[in-house]
């Protein structure tokens, strides 16, 4: 191994949690589980990651136990959950072949929320769950057509509706441990249900759960603090969070480290002891008058860990890639490390780069080339 690299290769630990390396897989949405349920062919996927060399693999998004968490046709009808004895039993085959080969694998949780088409999903009859029944604002930079999710109008969340998702969240972190898991992860960014808690545009309550940023963090910060009180102190909890939303890619939650400070705060105080800072290039700085990157600016600003994605090994951002239709392999290595060894952050997340070449890691450990992304890679199961 290039001795440069002895920074991504060392061990990390947080927690119950011990890494054999900082290389993490992020999650990727697959669309490969009939019904929500794994199948063995999903066990010898996340398998390959980790026969390949990835530290921790961070699932795909699992919809929580609530009937609004997940909508839509297509791949959607792929998306797989914890609730279920069926889908339990297919994630404890992928939890034994990932542990087999050496790495460690958390569940991503995911509650759609206003990303959800009204009438569609497991559950149609469902309210889609939005804080202030906002979908988000017309006529920004979206990543979606807005047209099918705005169609029906719904009604801001109540206090019910608010605590059933929060105990759904709690139940599946349950069985996700009870399976062996190593740990939680939340999805907390891109415009879904927290991250729609989060945003100004999305969330104009005059309650406990709106307000100004850090009273906007509340359902974030109750969700962690729930899933805390369920799976125990051990266990670790990495929450993703975005600047970035579908509704509107130049969305911002902070345009100061103040005001990010103000958001992630609460979710730090309730229990997070990871920060996963999703942005489109992992080398761009966050904020004028600093190099920090966002999941720098979460460990400064917290104190908790955190994790980088974006781009690494790769030429150009996802949205970019699905545009151009592949992504070159990239020469950014040095720089990541280099930010790694500053103690900027922690972990690496590796998206598109272990989506279509399992052995990525390995290949990096020993100073092979990579290959090129092709978005085709999205749709099979390598």
């Amino acid at each position: 191994m290039n001795p440069a690299l002895a920074s991504l290769f060392a061990p990390f630990r947080c927690r119950g949690l011990h890494l054999p390396n900082r290389i993490v897989m992020a999650p990727m949405t697959r669309g490969f589980s009939p019904g929500g349920v794994p199948g063995d062919d999903v066990a010898a996927y996340y398998r390959r990651r980790a026969v390949g060399g990835a530290g921790l693999i961070i699932t795909e998004g699992i919809v929580v136990d609530h009937p609004a968490a997940l909508g839509g046709g297509g791949d959607n009808e792929g998306v797989p959950n914890l609730h279920k004895e069926a889908a339990r039993e297919g994630w404890r085959k992928v939890v034994e072949g990932v542990h087999a080969a050496g790495s460690r694998i958390m569940p991503q949780l995911w509650h759609q929320g206003a990303m959800r088409e009204p009438g569609t999903g497991p559950f149609p009859d469902a309210t889609c769950m939005r804080p202030s029944g906002i979908w988000g604002p017309q006529g920004r930079r979206a990543t979606i057509d807005p047209s099918a999710a705005m169609a029906a109008a719904t009604l801001p969340m109540t206090e019910e509706q608010i605590a059933d998702v929060i105990a759904g969240f709690a139940r599946s972190a349950r069985h996700a441990i009870d399976i062996g898991f190593d740990g939680i992860a939340i999805h907390g960014a891109h415009g879904y249900l927290i991250d729609t808690f989060l945003w100004a545009e999305t969330n104009v309550r005059t309650d406990k759960w709106g307000g100004k940023r850090r009273e906007r963090a509340r359902f974030a910060a109750e969700t962690i603090g729930a899933i805390r009180r369920e799976v125990g102190a051990m266990p670790t909890i990495l929450f993703r969070f975005s600047q970035w939303k579908q509704q509107d890619v130049f969305a911002r939650l902070a345009e100061t480290p103040e005001q990010l400070e103000d958001v992630l705060g609460p979710i730090a105080d309730a229990g997070v002891d990871i920060f996963d800072g999703s942005q489109r290039y992992f080398d761009k700085p966050e904020f004028d008058g600093s190099p920090l990157n966002l999941a720098g600016w979460a460990k400064k600003l917290t104190g908790k860990a955190s994790m980088t994605v974006g781009g690494v090994g790769l030429s150009s951002g996802a949205y970019d890639s699905r545009r151009e239709g592949k992504s070159q392999a990239s020469q950014n290595i040095p720089a990541l490390v280099a930010r790694l060894e500053a103690g900027e952050f922690d972990l690496v997340g590796v998206g598109r780069s272990l989506l279509h070449d399992p052995d990525w890691t390995h290949k990096l450990r020993r100073g092979e080339p990579f290959s090129p992304f092709d978005e085709a890679s999205r749709f099979v199961l390598t």
